[in-house]
């Protein structure tokens, strides 16, 4: 503990238009750091053709930076507890705006490469150090509020940054996509360090658990790259994903055994005994992985096979971060009103309506078709996410915060991972199969086909090239049905995960104190 008697004392509260502009400037902190983990995805093949390097190469781009990240986001505890929480998210958002300044100075793969794992690394206290602020900004009374700030730029950003990442590649030069960060980390970082450096919470020399860090360093960092590079190695047909998979396991268990038994562990597992950080946790983990597996899946559908280019695919998402916007203004009242959990479920309904809408698409389907689903799901985000953390954070210990808010969130983005590899290998594997069984059904002699063939003979082309357009047609059938396989899937799985909701001690109308760190 600090003996500093000036951070001992209750801090000063914000209040009125000061307030607004630190939680605009907090918001910002977790935006730029979500925007990062989407916006270099549909940028890959611009980036490595510049660079002279492969798309396969390329996505070293995207692992260098999950990999980082998800070794540093559990270290956030610790972190805010040894230096204080104001520190730790300064620091943070100056070095992950140095760091995105000399990715987009880059000169060659290895260079940007070495600067994403840099980001990655420094970036990982911003998303937890900013919703720890906004809860201590806003005070107990009002930490709905602070909930819901944070949780519009986590759910808009995801979706800004395919749209941002293909409006740039389209328009500008590559660069630009972490070069936008430069003004926004700079200001962010003042503005929270002038209004908020009185408000420091306490500080205590912690040792370093040494053995807990290497083993999480080995375990997650395995982790991360058999996901990354899974579907591209053909799994475990690969010998590379099985010796990591090996590595992550013994690693992982090793850790665990470690963190149990260990005086100051690196990572505070004790958090799990509380029922409702735990359901709470797993819930918001398999519902963001399906979420986050969509959101991959339909630009990447888009994009790959009905025509639309990264700008107008990032535009069939963007009517959800309006709707979303718009109930996120209303669940802090809804919540004073009604059972959390209610709104929890209802949450996972409404994911999974617009899931069922998709089910029912079409490769010809019109831009407003695939657009009204967004809408619904933009309902869904704006619960989800706010419900969630009102059950995860629900009686946590004011000192307990930073680090439930680390690991909560780590296990967040690696459950996104997860969701990404298996959505794009089911889709690539699904697609194979119906393609074979459209092919066993339309072979050379059925009539389906040869009234198909005289039709393209009909409008000038000879043999061969009509053959290439049926074959062109059927995989584009083909990773229709895949899709709509697993917009289904996701329809269900939330369904499935309704009465999950419910498992957890209904959440108290008010927030707890104020974050501290003892």
């Amino acid at each position: 503990m600090s003996a500093n008697p000036a951070i001992d004392a209750p801090a000063p509260v914000l209040a009125g238009g000061r307030k607004a502009v630190v939680a605009v400037a907090l918001a910002l902190g977790t935006f730029m750091q979500v925007l990062d983990t989407s916006i270099a995805n549909v940028s890959i093949p611009t980036i490595a053709g510049n660079l002279g390097v492969s798309s396969d190469q390329g996505t070293w781009v995207i692992t260098s930076f999950a990999v980082a990240n998800g070794v540093s986001v559990p270290l956030t505890g610790w972190l805010m507890q040894r230096f204080g929480v104001v520190r730790t998210f300064v620091a943070s958002v100056i070095l992950f705006t140095i760091a995105s300044l000399l990715c987009g100075l880059a000169w060659s793969l290895p260079s940007l490469i070495a600067f994403r794992v840099l980001q990655g690394a420094v970036s990982g206290p911003m998303i937890p150090g900013s919703q720890a602020l906004l809860i201590n900004v806003f005070g107990a009374a009002k930490r709905h509020t602070a909930l819901i700030i944070w949780s519009l730029t986590t759910l808009i950003a995801p979706i800004a940054g395919p749209l941002l990442g293909g409006y740039i590649s389209d328009n500008y030069v590559w660069p630009w996509i972490f070069l936008i960060n430069v003004p926004v980390g700079i200001l962010c970082g003042f503005i929270c360090w002038t209004n908020l450096k009185a408000q420091e919470t306490p500080t205590r020399k912690l040792p370093i658990d040494r053995v807990g860090l290497l083993l999480l360093v080995v375990w997650v960092g395995a982790l991360q790259i058999m996901l990354d590079k899974g579907k591209d190695l053909d799994w475990f047909h690969s010998s590379v994903i099985v010796i990591l998979l090996v590595i992550t396991v013994i690693a992982f268990v090793a850790w665990l055994i470690w963190e149990l038994t260990e005086d100051q562990p690196i990572v505070d597992l004790s958090l799990f005994r509380s029922r409702s950080f735990t359901l709470g946790t797993v819930a918001l983990c398999l519902g963001y992985a399906v979420f986050f597996g969509n959101i991959v899946l339909m630009p990447l559908w888009l994009q790959s096979f009905l025509g639309y280019t990264a700008t107008w695919a990032g535009l069939v998402s963007a009517p959800s971060g309006v709707t979303a916007i718009l109930t996120s203004l209303m669940v802090g009242s809804l919540m004073r009103r009604l059972d959390p959990r209610l709104l929890a479920a209802s949450s996972f309904a409404l994911y999974a309506i617009s899931y069922f809408m998709r089910a029912h698409l079409t490769t010809d389907a019109s831009f407003v078709a695939f657009m009204a689903p967004q809408l619904v799901q933009g309902l869904a985000m704006g619960l989800f996410f706010v419900t969630m953390l009102a059950v995860i954070f629900d009686g946590m210990p004011a000192e307990k915060i930073p680090a439930a808010s680390g690991l909560s969130n780590f296990l967040r983005i690696t459950a996104g991972s997860f969701a990404t590899s298996l959505t794009t290998t089911l889709w690539d594997r699904r697609e194979a199969l119906h393609q074979t069984r459209l092919a066993e059904a339309g072979n050379v002699y059925a009539p389906a086909f040869q009234q198909s063939l005289a039709q393209l003979h009909q409008l000038g082309l000879n043999d061969q090239t009509a053959a290439a357009a049926m074959a062109q047609g059927l995989v584009g059938q083909s990773y229709l049905l895949s899709s709509l396989d697993l917009f289904y899937l996701s329809a269900w799985l939330c369904v499935a995960l309704i009465p999950l909701c419910f498992l957890v001690r209904r959440p108290a109308a008010t927030g707890a104190a104020p974050v501290a760190a003892e």
